[in-house]
């Protein structure tokens, strides 16, 4: 049986609701599994660090990639409390679907 999260992108829906122009915009993913939701932002023009604590999602979302987000999204093994980044360096940080 095949899952189908959110085939209508009600995701998409509400956080273009929080955020009205996602175009340019560095966002910082937490948790972002198989990268799922880093396409849907990176198709709002998001440019994103897409982390995970699982190198085996980020093996899956890195495969999963389109070609045409390759300049516009990264993918690292990473928590949250051991950033690489300095926490300025994001417009935005999205949080969703890791508990």
């Amino acid at each position: 049986m095949t899952i189908r999260i959110d085939p209508e992108e009600n995701e998409i829906w509400a956080l273009r609701q929080s955020v009205e122009d996602w175009r340019n915009k560095r966002v910082l993913e937490i948790g972002c599994g198989d990268g799922r939701l880093t396409v849907r932002l990176a198709r709002l023009g998001a440019n994103i660090l897409a982390i995970d604590p699982s190198a085996e999602s980020i093996r899956v979302a890195r495969s999963k990639k389109p070609a045409r987000f390759t300049d516009q999204i990264r993918y690292s093994v990473g928590t949250a409390e051991q950033l690489k980044s300095k926490a300025e360096s994001f417009d935005i940080v999205a949080f969703a679907w890791s508990l």
